[in-house]
């Protein structure tokens, strides 16, 4: 592919993708046209093994030219809770963009996170204390914003990440997350559904325990709880089936929710690796470049396309999973339990500020469908996608 001319030979590719696979072919946006423009998405559908667009707490980050040319009907966001000490709910920055989804008729699904660990490093509050009922009086105001204007409400984002590994089996946490939704169920309303979230870690036999069985338990024994949430963040594609393993017995009737997935764990494990042979000589750079330093220059001065498909296309740790998005959607849907899964739509906030990026850096922005940080905007100025995940992202919404 040209390095003038990134889109179209992509646009060929993609458009051949879809034929292929009996689908309809998706315009892209007509030069001129901004990532804003009003023109509204098909009505979503309840979900039942649909696919969806993760912009996490970045909405600012995800355009509506992305959603339609990936044809995705699904957006999921989350925010932090304090945020909403700064400002009306109606304009916090992710529940604005999801009732503007909602309005262009887009599935919408918001997940609420309470950050005690580590941002804070405070105890999750008990029951009772000023600092429960603080945390209730923010859902509180979150809950007129969103009630029967997005369709699924996640209570909790990473309830064990983000509460100390103390609190995790003595019932602290599930009595705080018990205590919020129980408020949260007597003041439900309309379409929206309710889904306790997410779970992370499972494939770590640590990360289960009593905590985890009361969690399921109650997902289980709730009748107003569609379900759980799940996070897989992974080294290896069949670690994810730890997380069904333990999560489908524990379900009963119930569906679950995978709003987060990837294998971030497994490139981060590869970023001290030199870069191939092939690439260093095409590019005319030292061989003992490493995969970190490369990313890095990227996010300094954003790539061609070409040459940022080359680099993943050479390294043989991401090109052996580039099947990754495609393998899980088939196994999640084969339970007959999965609602939603939603992966992630673009490269964050953390990666357009990616100056310090290092050997250390969790490459989230390595997942992401669309490469708005490392790559060179198409010539008609809309985003570029990730070289692997556009076209199985976009054949994905057949189902």
């Amino acid at each position: 592919m040209a390095p003038s001319s990134p889109g179209s030979a992509h646009l060929t590719r993609r458009r051949l993708f879809q034929l292929s696979a009996g689908l309809p072919v998706l315009a892209t946006a007509a030069c001129g046209s901004t990532p804003d423009s009003p023109a509204p998405n098909p009505a979503a559908p309840k979900p039942d093994g649909a696919l969806g667009a993760n912009f996490n707490a970045d909405p600012d980050t995800m355009g509506w030219d992305e959603l339609r040319r990936s044809g995705t009907k699904w957006v999921r966001g989350f925010t932090a809770m304090p945020d909403l000490d700064k400002h009306d709910a109606a304009e916090n920055p992710t529940i604005k963009k999801l009732r503007q989804a909602a309005d262009r008729q887009y599935g919408t699904v918001l997940s609420l996170k309470f950050p005690y660990f580590p941002d804070s490093r405070k105890p999750i509050p008990r029951p009772g204390t000023p600092a429960m009922q603080a945390d209730l009086a923010r859902v509180g105001k979150v809950l007129p914003a969103v009630m029967d204007k997005v369709d699924i409400l996640v209570i909790g984002n990473e309830p064990f990440i983000e509460c100390p590994q103390s609190d995790w089996n003595n019932g602290a946490l599930n009595e705080f997350y018990e205590t919020v939704a129980a408020h949260v169920i007597k003041q439900r309303k309309g379409k929206t559904v309710l889904y306790m979230g997410a779970l992370n870690n499972l494939e770590d036999p640590q990360w289960t325990g009593t905590g985890t069985e009361r969690w399921m338990a109650y997902v289980r024994d709730t009748p107003e709880i569609e379900g759980t949430d799940l996070h897989p963040h992974v080294g290896a594609p069949d670690q994810v089936r730890a997380f069904l393993d333990y999560t489908l017995p524990r379900l009963g009737g119930k569906k679950f929710l995978v709003t987060e997935f990837s294998l971030v764990q497994l490139w981060k494990k590869h970023l001290a690796d030199r870069i191939s042979a092939e690439y260093a000589g095409k590019y005319h750079v030292p061989k003992d470049t490493k995969v970190w330093q490369v990313i890095r220059n990227a996010l300094h001065q954003p790539f061609p396309q070409a040459r940022w498909d080359d680099f993943l296309r050479t390294s043989p740790w991401f090109e052996n999973n580039k099947g990754f998005l495609t393998d899980q959607m088939t196994k999640f849907r084969a339970t007959g339990k999965l609602a939603l899964a939603a992966y992630g739509i673009d490269q964050g906030i953390a990666a357009l500020n990616g100056g310090d990026f290092g050997p250390d850096t969790p490459p989230w922005l390595l997942n992401s469908v669309f490469a708005r940080a490392t790559v060179q905007k198409n010539p008609d100025g809309t985003a570029a996608p990730n070289y692997a995940w556009l076209d199985e992202f976009t054949v994905l919404q057949n189902h």
